[in-house]
């Protein structure tokens, strides 16, 4: 027994040596192909320990109280200064992050070498068993078919009728009670807004809402379906912060949200393929998503993936845009009044039927929604992985002004939160919402809230249209209580 626990001993230390011997040489060889290319390494975070498990584990700890992004914007500001825009930091055993919030930066990955980077490949182990394989969980050749297969149906054309969305917006301006004095009281918007996103999203891609589903006989139990998907995917930034790590993360309760949620959509997959879906959607300009998706596969799998991926990309994100947008405005009694004001004047105060043109010229709407999405980004942090060796142009040497070097593997983390709050780009008052900083201004790669290049938000005409709201929803808020908070 001894014999053995020595050799298993010293087959450890071998093991241990030649490890650490392969990291050094590799290092070495990265250096040197780094200064070859004329490459400076970007400042380094400080890190506790050695293997930076207390980053790791701060970093968990910030997503789970939902302040990953100021997280990383304060240790950025504070340990390397406001001035420093691309920064190296040791946050998992064995492997580092590049931090960059570089609009130069964010070009040369999201467009101009777009090819040399992707989506990590742990993406689609963290999500696959809640999402399963779809547009956004996809690489390469895969991802390219799933774009081509979803892109039709998010044309200008299919979702220039608003029919869908008004008749949604309608059911919650009336589940709004206002008094004789034409005041609401107090109400949490929120879960109105994630509730009428969870019932567009899922009449426009399922052809039928959780509450017109309720009525049908032998359909799911509908009254939890949003509780499992939020509870579900609230797992998912866990297991992604984790990267290659996800698989640690997958205790029963996920499972079983993801069981039921995989219930409610097999529901309309089966049906569809049944040809027992009955879609009040047939009486609209646009079909449903899996209407149409059915029209080029037949595979369950596959069509219960590429809706619970639009659903999951489309949902939260709107619902939370709106949320923001009434909360700032409620707090800026300024701008309320003028958006109030320019929306009556554009559409009169009881028009049900809005055009695309006429939202396209609602010029002080959309610098209230681009001034919302600067202060709270909805996609506050990017990830992409180098696929090859390659350079981003700057955050090297002193100033950050070389380039500096990504070898193939390296995951770089675009801080759009940290971005969009950057003085020297927004102004000193860059923590104000403001929406006339608007007035003219023309963005580039400091502005992304929808992604850019290759990869950019498919559903982005339908998130725009989602958000226009009908005057009559433009109820007056009381500053310092409000009607929403």
């Amino acid at each position: 027994m001894a014999i053995i626990s020595l050799g298993l001993l010293c087959g450890g230390v071998v093991l241990l040596v030649v490890k650490t011997i392969s990291s050094l040489a590799a290092k070495r060889q990265i250096a040197a192909e780094a200064a070859r290319q004329g490459c400076n390494p970007a400042l380094r975070l400080p890190s506790k320990d050695v293997l930076g498990l207390t980053t790791l584990l701060d970093m968990l700890k910030a997503t789970k109280e939902e302040r990953g992004p100021q997280y990383i914007m304060e240790r950025m500001n504070t340990e390397a200064g406001k001035d420093v825009h691309t920064v190296q930091i040791k946050a998992f055993p064995g492997s580092e992050l590049v931090l960059t919030r570089d609009p130069e930066n964010v070009k040369a990955m999201f467009v101009t070498d777009a090819s040399s980077f992707d989506i990590g490949p742990w993406r689609s182990g963290s999500f696959e068993p809640l999402l399963g394989l779809g547009i956004f969980t996809l690489r390469g050749e895969a991802w390219k078919h799933s774009r081509a297969l979803l892109r039709p149906q998010f044309s200008r054309e299919q979702v220039a009728d608003l029919a869908l969305e008004a008749r949604h917006v309608d059911t919650l301006s009336s589940a709004l009670r206002v008094g004789p004095d034409r005041w609401t009281d107090m109400v949490d918007l929120q879960p109105y807004f994630f509730k009428l996103t969870l019932e567009l999203m899922t009449e426009s891609l399922y052809g039928q809402s959780p509450s017109q589903l309720d009525k049908k006989v032998n359909a799911p139990d509908v009254k939890d379906f949003g509780y499992h998907f939020d509870a579900g995917k609230a797992w998912l930034n866990t297991r992604l912060s984790l990267g290659k790590w996800h698989w640690l993360i997958k205790p029963r309760r996920f499972v079983q949200h993801c069981e039921q949620v995989h219930r409610y959509v097999d529901y309309f997959v089966n049906a569809k393929l049944q040809d027992k879906i009955d879609s009040p959607l047939t009486n609209e300009k646009r079909s449903s998503l899996l209407n149409e998706l059915t029209k080029h596969t037949e595979n369950p799998l596959e069509l219960r993936s590429e809706t619970l991926n639009i659903l999951s990309a489309g949902r939260d994100t709107t619902a939370s845009l709106l949320s923001w947008i009434f909360y700032f405005l409620s707090r800026s009694p300024v701008a309320f009044s003028r958006l109030r004001a320019t929306i009556l004047t554009a559409f009169g105060p009881s028009r049900d039927h809005v055009t695309f043109a006429e939202l396209q010229s609602c010029t002080y709407l959309h610098q209230v929604i681009n001034e919302t999405l600067r202060l709270a980004a909805i996609v506050p942090i990017y990830e992409r992985v180098a696929l090859e060796d390659t350079t981003l142009p700057r955050g090297g040497g002193p100033g950050g002004e070389n380039p500096i070097f990504i070898p193939k593997g390296q995951r770089v983390l675009i801080c759009t939160h940290a971005m969009h709050h950057r003085e020297d780009i927004w102004g000193e008052d860059s923590m104000t919402f403001k929406p006339e900083r608007w007035e003219g201004r023309r963005t580039g790669m400091e502005f992304v809230p929808f992604s850019a290049g290759p990869r950019k938000c498919i559903g982005r005409t339908l998130r725009d249209f989602s958000l226009s709201l009908p005057p009559s929803f433009c109820l007056e808020p009381r500053y310092g209580g409000g009607t929403a908070r």
